[in-house]
């Protein structure tokens, strides 16, 4: 089975290598090399950098939709495009194509969380599982028909980086199922029901904006969901302060606090800073800081950074 696989990110660097090993990939398609980083340094995709590595044959389209593009796909004359975070969206010209499908593996439970981030929303949301969902694509966002899906568990420890690393390898997975459905010419599709969707819409600055009037466990849940970027920030003395990890602390679990919390009217008050934590009143309960990062400085404990900022005392507010 001739197989073309489009693919960027480091989420398709997995499938990628696990689809090469298994089936074979006659080619790769991924972004033109970019500019990254404070230096600006030209470099390229995590999956080329991985196509290299594995010795496949690549094309870096600017624009994967034109007539040139379009062309050099059909001489391949491919049985199974597979897309997988590959950043733009093809054409119907281009997804009618190959002889047989064009699938796709999307890392949630579809119609749940269609969009760019559904890593991200899906923690920051508060769910307890999401999953992958293997689609034949169409020229809409996440609307096509469903061939598999398959659950994946949300842990309290997880975060967009270890969550992402999990749905990639179940999606390798899932897909080698598909493979095999399709090779015995048993793959099914069903459509999805789109009055259940919901969207996951591409990550903003902004959306790391903690808002301390919010209750504990959802601020910690969107620290979770938006690490490495953009992360969750707030300031102190006019810098911003970046928070890596942090948990929930229920009033009533609360017992140690030295200072009353029906007394602090104002979210974003600092309870107290210690080497366990910095605990922070919210507008439902309290957040323990474990690492944090000022604008300037390197990320820290609590116990590290407090060593060097005193400012972060009692009674102080995080703006």
């Amino acid at each position: 089975m001739k197989i073309v696989f489009f693919g960027s990110s480091s989420f398709a660097v997995p499938i990628l290598e696990e689809l090469a090993k298994s089936e074979g990939v006659a080619m790769v398609v991924t972004q033109p090399d970019r500019e990254k980083g404070r230096a600006l340094k030209v470099a390229p995709t995590a999956v080329k950098s991985k196509a290299e590595e594995l010795g496949i044959e690549i094309f870096q389209p600017d624009k994967v939709n034109t007539k040139e593009a379009i062309e050099f796909f059909k001489k391949i004359n491919a049985d199974l495009f597979i897309v997988v975070s590959f950043g733009q969206i093809l054409s119907n010209a281009v997804l009618s194509l190959p002889k047989l499908y064009c699938l796709n593996i999307h890392a949630s439970l579809l119609p749940k969380y269609r969009g760019a981030a559904p890593i991200n929303w899906a923690i920051a949301n508060g769910e307890k599982e999401t999953g992958v969902t293997i689609m034949r694509m169409n020229e809409k966002m996440d609307e096509g028909d469903i061939a598999l899906k398959e659950i994946v568990v949300i842990s309290e420890e997880d975060n967009a980086i270890t969550l992402s690393e999990k749905l990639s390898k179940k999606g390798a997975k899932v897909l080698l199922d598909a493979i095999r459905l399709i090779k015995d010419n048993k793959i099914e599709f069903t459509s999805q029901d789109h009055k259940k969707a919901t969207f996951a819409p591409k990550l903003k600055k902004e959306d790391g904006a903690i808002d301390w009037g919010k209750d504990a466990s959802e601020i910690c849940n969107r620290i979770r969901a938006f690490t490495p970027w953009p992360g969750c920030y707030r300031y102190a003395d006019k810098k911003i302060l970046k928070i890596w990890k942090a948990s929930a602390v229920t009033e009533s679990n609360f017992a140690s606090c030295r200072r009353q919390l029906a007394k602090l009217d104002k979210p974003g008050t600092i309870l107290e800073a210690n080497k366990n934590g910095i605990l922070v009143k919210t507008g439902k309960g309290v957040l323990n800081i474990e690492e944090l990062q000022l604008e300037g400085s390197r990320r820290m404990t609590a116990e590290e950074f407090l060593a060097g900022h005193k400012q972060l005392s009692p009674g102080a507010i995080l703006s």
